[in-house]
C-alpha cells in the first residue's frame, strides 16, 4: 500500500536498498515524501524520484533499515507459491 496523499494500492516491480519500482495509479508529486508498506516487510518512507505511466520510482536513504526492508521484501516475494 502506498501512503501519499491518500492510501492506494501499490505492487513492487524491483526494489534494492537505495529504492523501489512501485506499480500504481498514485501520482504523487516529484520530490514529495511518500511511505510504501509492505504486508511482511514492514513500512518505509521514500522520495519521489520520477512518474512513469505504470507507476513511480521512489528513492530510499541506502541506510541499513532500507538494506533490511528490500531484503525483506525480495525474500517475502520469493517464498509465496
Amino acid at each position: 500500500m502506498l501512503m501519499a496523499d491518500r492510501p492506494a494500492p501499490a505492487a513492487l516491480r524491483e526494489i534494492s536498498g537505495t529504492g523501489a519500482f512501485l506499480e500504481t495509479n498514485a501520482r504523487p508529486p516529484l520530490d514529495s515524501t511518500v511511505s510504501f508498506h509492505h504486508p511482511e516487510a514492514g513500512a518505509i518512507h521514500g522520495l519521489v524520484l520520477s512518474i512513469a505511466h505504470d507507476g513511480i520510482r521512489i528513492g530510499f536513504p541506502g541506510d541499513s533499515k532500507s538494506v533490511a526492508f528490500a531484503l525483506a521484501a525480495i525474500t517475502s516475494d520469493m517464498t509465496q507459491d
